[in-house]
C-alpha cells in the first residue's frame, strides 16, 4: 500500500522544529538544505508540495538570545515573530537553489474554522499551487492564544492535508517510527504499519523530550487519525528518511487510509477548536441532533454556560453533562437565556423576524459522542 505514497500527486509534509534547528535554537542550514533538496526532488516528478514547518519559535531563539523555548505567551510571540522571518528566508533561499518559489501561509484554528476565512484559505492554497509555489505552512504563533499549544503542527499537517485534497501526508520528526514502546528501551518494536485503533492497542505514547518543540508521538497519533479518518494515507518517520519516505520504502511507520470523507471545515471545528462555552440539551433535543442531524432550536436547550459571541464554536452536552456535538453558534451568550424553552415562531412574533432561526444549524455541527 506504500505506492500510495510514491505516486501521490499532491502530498503534504511535515516536519518539526527539532529538525531544522540547532539545540542553541538557531536554524540549521544543513539541515534546511537536505531537506529541501528531497522536497525539490519530488517535485521534479510533477508533484504538488505543501511543506507545513514549524521552527518559527525555536528559530527566534538565537536571535533574541535566549538559551531555551520561553514560557510566557508574550515572549513565545516575540520570538515567533522574530524567527518566522528567519524561517521563510532560509526556505526562500534554500528552494531558490533549484528555481523554485515559496508563498508563506500562517493559520490559526479561528481562520479555518468560519465559512468565509475557511473558503480563502483554501482558494489561497490551490491558487498557490496552481502557479507552481510551494506553500510553507505554519501555525500563526504571533497572534494566537490558545493554538500555541501541544502538537498544534502535527494537526495543522493532517487538516491541511484535508483542506487541499492531498493524495498523502508525511510527518517528519527526529524519531524513525512508533514503536511499541520508549524507543530507547530493549525490547521496543517498530510497528510499521496501522491500520486501525486496534494495532494501538498497548502502544506506549511518550512525550518528545526534544527542547525545542511542542510535540510528540501523541499528537502525531492524533494527526494520522484524524488524516487517514479522512481518507489520506500517512507515513511517520525521521527527517532523515524524508527522500525514502516519500519513494514508499519501507522506513516509519504507514497508517493505512479508511473512514468516510467529512467536510473539511466540519474536520477543523472536531479537532481544532474548543468550545468556548456550552448548551445543556434535554433528551430530546440530543435525539434530534445526533439520532436524526437536525439542527438545534432553542426549545431543546435547558441552560446555557460560558462567554461566547455568535459564530463562536460551543460544545453540546446531554442530560448526563458529556459532550456530544460542537457547533457554530448564531447567538451571543447573553441573548440565549431569553430564547430557552421557546419556539422559533413564538420569538418571532415576540421579539422578531431575525430570531425565527435555530441556535446551531445542523451544517454547523459535528458529532463528537463517540470521542466520550
Amino acid at each position: 500500500m506504500r505506492e500510495q505514497i510514491s505516486s501521490a500527486s499532491k502530498v503534504v509534509v511535515k516536519v518539526g522544529s527539532s529538525s531544522l534547528t540547532t539545540p542553541q535554537g538557531m536554524i540549521d542550514v544543513d539541515r534546511v538544505d537536505a531537506l529541501v533538496d528531497v522536497l525539490a526532488a519530488r517535485r521534479r516528478t510533477g508533484a504538488q508540495i505543501v511543506l507545513v514547518s514549524s521552527g518559527a519559535i525555536a528559530a527566534g531563539l538565537g536571535p533574541l538570545g535566549l538559551s531555551a523555548r520561553p514560557r510566557d505567551l508574550a515572549t513565545q510571540q516575540a520570538a515567533a515573530s522574530v524567527g518566522q522571518g528567519v524561517l521563510v528566508a532560509r526556505y526562500t533561499s534554500s528552494f531558490a537553489r533549484y528555481s523554485l518559489r515559496v508563498g508563506q501561509v500562517l493559520l490559526t484554528a479561528d481562520d479555518m474554522m468560519r465559512r468565509a476565512h475557511h473558503a480563502n484559505a483554501q482558494r489561497t492554497l490551490a491558487r498557490l499551487l496552481e502557479l507552481g509555489i510551494v506553500p510553507i505552512v505554519n501555525e500563526n504563533d504571533t497572534v494566537a492564544t490558545d493554538e500555541i499549544r501541544f502538537g498544534d503542527n502535527d494537526r495543522l499537517a493532517a487538516l491541511v492535508a484535508h483542506l487541499i485534497h492531498a493524495d498523502a501526508l508525511v510527518l517528519l520528526s527526529d524519531v524513525d517510527a512508533l514503536y511499541d514502546g520508549p524507543p530507547s528501551r530493549s525490547g521496543s518494536r517498530r510497528l510499521a504499519e496501522i491500520r486501525g485503533p486496534e494495532d494501538l492497542v498497548g502502544v506506549e505514547l511518550g512525550k518528545n523530550g526534544a527542547a525545542v518543540g511542542t510535540g510528540g508521538m501523541v499528537t502525531k497519533v492524533q494527526a494520522a487519525r484524524i488524516a487517514t479518518g479522512a481518507g489520506v494515507p500517512v507515513v511517520l518517520t525521521a527527517a532523515a528518511h524524508a527522500a525514502q519516505a516519500l519513494s514508499g520504502a519501507d522506513v516509519g511507520t504507514y497508517f493505512h487510509p479508511g473512514g468516510r470523507h467529512p467536510g473539511t471545515r466540519l474536520l477543523w471545528l472536531a479537532h481544532a477548536t474548543t468550545g468556548r462555552g456550552r448548551l445543556h440539551l434535554d433528551a430530546g433535543a440530543v435525539e434530534a441532533i445526533v439520532g436524526r442531524r437536525k439542527s438545534l432550536l432553542p426549545a431543546g436547550v435547558t441552560s446555557v454556560e460560558g462567554e461566547f459571541a455568535a459564530g463562536d464554536p460551543v460544545d453540546l452536552c446531554g442530560p448526563q453533562g458529556l459532550v456530544v456535538a460542537r457547533g457554530l453558534v448564531n447567538f451571543d451568550a447573553v441573548e440565549i437565556p431569553g430564547l430557552l424553552g421557546r419556539s422559533t415562531r413564538e420569538l418571532a412574533s415576540t421579539l422578531g423576524p431575525e430570531y425565527e432561526r435555530e441556535l446551531i444549524h445542523r451544517d454547523d455541527i459535528v458529532i463528537l459522542e463517540a470521542h466520550n
